[in-house]
């Protein structure tokens, strides 16, 4: 039986979610767990690897397995099992030939800012911290620039081959007020796949946008460029977090 998961985590303290030798990550721990309850080793598949350090409220990950009891009772004992940073929201079945990774169709991530003159040491897991002033606005009109198919070679490195071309089909910044004077940024963009580090990359150069170091205007020169050099630096990974991926059906 093929099995869809729904898994959220605070990458916090992981080297990211794909399994690695000598370093701690999501898909170890969610592999021990189904290990511990199946009696068997199991891989799982998820829809994207976040980096070190990158946050998921959405992944979206498959097994399978010969489980001959309840899905609810396979729910229950996952979530027994991990540790508190990493929670299984839900668990359903799926077609033999679901693939979590190659049938997405939209990817959605976030980046979380918190923008006050004095760190909040509560938001420091979840947030990059700038008290600098930045103009909101000038930055907006920088992300509206890369929506489209694009090569993002700029921002980026593909996990596999060369193929650098992407889909992005919103990039958008939204803000809500936080306590002692502060305000929360929150910077949204849905593509259908995404490069290495691309997010990260992408906030840095809005950034330094909203720092006036660059026009609104030099986000697409820099696109069109496809030259690393121009863009970034990549903002830290905490403030990062996959938020959802979307697919035909299921």
């Amino acid at each position: 039986m093929r099995v869809k998961a729904l898994v959220s985590y605070d990458g916090t303290g992981y080297s990211g979610f794909q399994w690695q030798q000598n370093a701690p990550t999501i898909q170890a721990e969610l592999e021990r767990a189904l290990q511990s309850l199946t009696g068997t080793f199991t891989r799982i598949v998820a829809a994207g690897r976040t980096d070190a350090g990158v946050h998921a409220e959405g992944q979206v990950i498959v097994f399978d397995t010969e489980w001959r009891h309840p899905l609810e009772s396979l729910h229950r004992g996952l979530n027994a099992l991990l540790p508190a940073q990493i929670a299984v929201l839900a668990l359903t079945p799926a077609p033999a030939t679901f693939h979590p990774r190659f049938d997405a169709r939209r990817r959605w991530y976030r980046y979380t800012i918190y923008h006050a003159p004095v760190r909040d040491p509560w938001a420091a897991r979840v947030s990059l911290h700038v008290h600098r002033p930045l103009d909101v606005s000038a930055m907006q009109q920088a992300a509206a620039t890369l929506v489209g198919r694009f090569d993002f070679s700029a921002f980026g490195s593909p996990p596999q081959g060369n193929n650098a071309v992407r889909e992005v089909f919103r990039a958008e910044w939204h803000s809500q007020p936080a306590e002692h004077g502060g305000q929360w940024l929150y910077f949204d963009i849905e593509a259908n796949a995404f490069l290495r580090r691309m997010v990260r990359m992408i906030v840095g150069t809005l950034l330094r946008v909203g720092y006036g170091v660059l026009p609104p205007g030099a986000m697409h020169d820099i696109l069109t460029a496809r030259e690393r050099r121009l863009a970034g630096p990549a903002v830290a990974p905490q403030g990062l977090s996959l938020r959802a991926v979307a697919y035909d059906s299921l």
